[in-house]
């Protein structure tokens, strides 16, 4: 096997995109646009992409029943890097399939490669993104981007350590901290992966000693960070006013001291703003375990007894139905967690 597809590729990958499939454009851009305080473009009738910065697409809607994300996309850094992972996969006989030039472009990409990722959220690894000649439109006066990827992608699984070994074998993820919180009388622990300076850019939660996944949704959030304390206060004031649910107020992670709120989005699953969030130090940094998602805030907005049993009816279901995983990559080098 080449040596070069076991050299680290920590610090090159980068989240680059999310595509997510939905039937409900018209929530959506009212959401992106109007509360959230993204920039918007419009395709066609079926497409819809939306900007944090230059780069061409963030958020890539494309029309379909699934009401979930499809796909996330990581830029790496450079063609060696890029050949790297993807010998990895390669080697280990998961299939890999050349995005189409179609494909590439709606993502504002060069290169495109697509595989099989866990819950059956494909994988797209992507290089040299394109930029956009168009000035921003948007409401807010920017998103911290750059060498830390756009934000991070929270997931839901009851097979979490698989989940961890994946990331960890395809891009040499490394374990930032973990949570250990209890909602609801259900036990939950989460585990933090970094992919480059971002405190984390996956986020695993899982009920603890239970093989059950709660959420309907492939993801359970994604995130994105705020420029500006004022951006994160705006849009928290526009989803309430345009009167999108939001799920959990204004507060603050004990982990990466990350100052946000979470909406629900059109499709179902969370929608986070952050501020401000810690950046890794590598050669200090120790994983540890923090009691509790929150320092402060983060409380429960709205709900109902019917929203919680429906939560549980879903957490019952899983049980018969066995969770998409990529075995030839989630086995090595993680411990037993």
């Amino acid at each position: 096997m080449n040596t070069a597809a076991h050299s680290s590729v920590f610090g090159a990958v980068h989240l680059g995109h999310v595509v997510i499939e939905t039937e409900r454009f018209a929530d959506w851009r009212r959401f992106g646009t109007d509360a959230i305080g993204m920039h918007r473009d419009e395709l066609d009738t079926g497409l819809m992409r939306f900007r944090l910065d230059e780069q061409e697409c963030r958020f890539l809607l494309q029309r379909g029943p699934a009401e979930d994300v499809v796909a996330t996309g990581w830029h790496v850094d450079d063609h060696a890097a890029f050949e790297q992972i993807e010998a990895r996969v390669r080697a280990r006989g998961v299939p890999v399939v050349e995005g189409t030039a179609e494909q590439a472009a709606l993502r504002g990409v060069e290169r495109l490669l697509r595989f099989p990722g866990p819950k059956g959220i494909t994988q797209e690894l992507c290089t040299t993104p394109l930029t956009s000649r168009e000035p921003l439109r948007m409401l807010a006066s920017g998103w911290v981007t750059g060498d830390s990827g756009m934000g991070h992608v929270a997931i839901t699984s009851a097979r979490p350590t698989l989940m961890h070994g994946y990331f960890h074998t395809v891009f040499d993820a490394r374990l930032t901290d973990y949570i250990d919180e209890t909602i609801s009388g259900v036990k939950l622990k989460i585990r933090f992966l970094r992919v480059n300076e971002r405190h984390h850019s996956i986020a695993i939660a899982a009920v603890r000693g239970l093989p059950i996944d709660p959420v309907r949704t492939r993801v359970q959030h994604l995130n994105i960070q705020a420029a500006r304390l004022d951006d994160l206060a705006r849009s928290y004031q526009r989803v309430h006013e345009l009167g999108f649910e939001m799920a959990l107020s204004v507060g603050q992670h004990t982990n990466d001291k990350e100052l946000s709120y979470y909406a629900r989005t059109p499709s179902g699953f969370e929608w986070e703003v952050g501020w401000n969030p810690i950046v890794i130090d590598e050669t200090t940094w120790e994983p540890s375990t923090h009691r509790g998602i929150s320092t402060w805030g983060h409380t429960p907005v709205g709900g109902s007894i019917i929203a919680k049993l429906d939560q549980f009816r879903t957490g019952a279901r899983s049980l018969t139905r066995r969770e998409k995983t990529v075995p030839a990559l989630s086995g090595t080098g993680v411990p037993d967690d």
